[in-house]
């Protein structure tokens, strides 16, 4: 898998006619070599000579992690807290580099600066392009393991219900969620775990806090777990005790075009007419101003990857792609209501990954 990746990024280096690529993000050392680590302030890179063998540099107190885990990759070099990285940076790239492919997007400037003062490189390629068309259809394995942090997600959800009641706070439930994650094996949430009562729900994105939940409220959950380098992404919305007319209307609705652009996932279709065939079913209630955000994103090691599910999006659906489908309707003042799946385009249609059940559920 490792060594078909660094073929991959080996042919783009050839169309570019790239000397080396130097690889800085710890999820693309990952997606290359199977190593993880998060270095924080600390140098670390993965080297990729268009000739050679790759090397990969990591802080000294990585070096016995990174021999064991990263595959295809023979040579480890270290540095400590009082060496120059880049140093041995310059070490460990081909002699006489000129053109060299890095990640624009997570190169600071900072880092750029000190790069320069040792590689004479005059021309800099961005390799982001090649790394997000290879990320963006996924591989059995990669299924297989966004599929278990779906498991996880749905049982931390399926287990926290339990402790939800009147007068209990959403921070309290978010607390118990993010126990249920990691009880049930779960490396931690993907992101900012998100519990909004009654009229927050109608924030896309609020911040849980004091507010307790009562009885007549929409509660919103929006949470994700990540595992095995690889993550979740999942809303789903409860009703505590009997709600308005209004708030089951809009509920039925957003069930309705979330439904609706689940059933047009397939090969060759757009992600425009996704978003937009969702935003009709909206739009034609006259909802539509309620919804303001993409119908989705895609999902993979990050919960936020390409492609971008929006109305303007002309990129067509390939088998292997990852997305959310996740519309919502937002009434300022009243409650807002969000359901979000994790989908996977198959060569014949769709699986949807996200299980859990998706009709009003009512907490009494």
């Amino acid at each position: 898998m490792y060594q078909e990746r660094m073929q991959q990024l080996h042919t783009y280096m050839e169309k570019e006619e790239l000397d080396a690529v130097l690889i800085t993000s710890p999820k693309h050392v990952y997606y290359l070599t199977g190593f993880f680590t998060e270095p924080h302030e600390r140098f670390m890179g993965l080297i990729i000579p268009a000739q050679g063998e790759p090397s990969l540099i990591v802080p000294a107190l990585d070096r016995e992690a990174a021999a064991a885990a990263a595959s295809g990759v023979k040579q480890i070099l270290t540095h400590t807290d009082t060496d120059n990285p880049y140093d041995v940076l310059k070490q460990a790239l081909p002699a006489g580099v000129t053109r060299l492919g890095i990640e624009k997007s997570h190169m600071t400037v900072e880092r750029f600066e000190a790069m320069s003062a040792v590689v004479s490189a005059k021309r800099y390629a961005d390799v982001e392009e090649p790394l997000r068309e290879m990320r963006l259809i996924k591989s059995a394995e990669e299924v297989a393991r966004i599929r278990h942090a779906v498991r996880l997600v749905e049982q931390a959800l399926s287990e926290s219900l339990k402790k939800v009641k009147p007068g209990v706070t959403e921070m309290e439930i978010v607390a118990e969620l993010e126990y249920q994650m990691k009880r049930l094996g779960a490396d931690g949430p993907s992101f900012d775990t998100m519990v909004l009562a009654g009229e927050k729900s109608a924030l896309p994105h609020g911040t849980p806090g004091s507010r307790q939940v009562r009885e007549g409220d929409l509660l919103l959950f929006d949470l994700g777990v990540a595992a095995d380098g690889y993550v979740s992404d999942i809303t789903r919305t409860f009703a505590i005790g009997e709600i308005s007319a209004q708030l089951r209307e809009i509920y039925e609705t957003v069930l309705a075009a979330n439904e609706a652009a689940i059933a047009e996932v397939r090969p060759g279709v757009t992600l425009a007419h996704l978003d937009q065939t969702a935003r009709r079913v909206i739009e034609e209630k006259g909802y539509g101003p309620y919804f303001m955000h993409r119908l989705g994103h895609g999902l993979g090691m990050d919960v936020h990857e390409y492609p971008s599910v929006h109305g303007q999006n002309q990129d067509v659906l390939r088998p292997g792609m990852v997305f959310t489908i996740e519309p919502g309707i937002y009434l300022p003042g009243v409650g807002g209501v969000r359901i979000e799946d994790d989908v996977l385009v198959t060569d014949s249609g769709c699986d949807v990954l996200t299980q859990f059940p998706k009709q009003l559920t009512v907490i009494r």
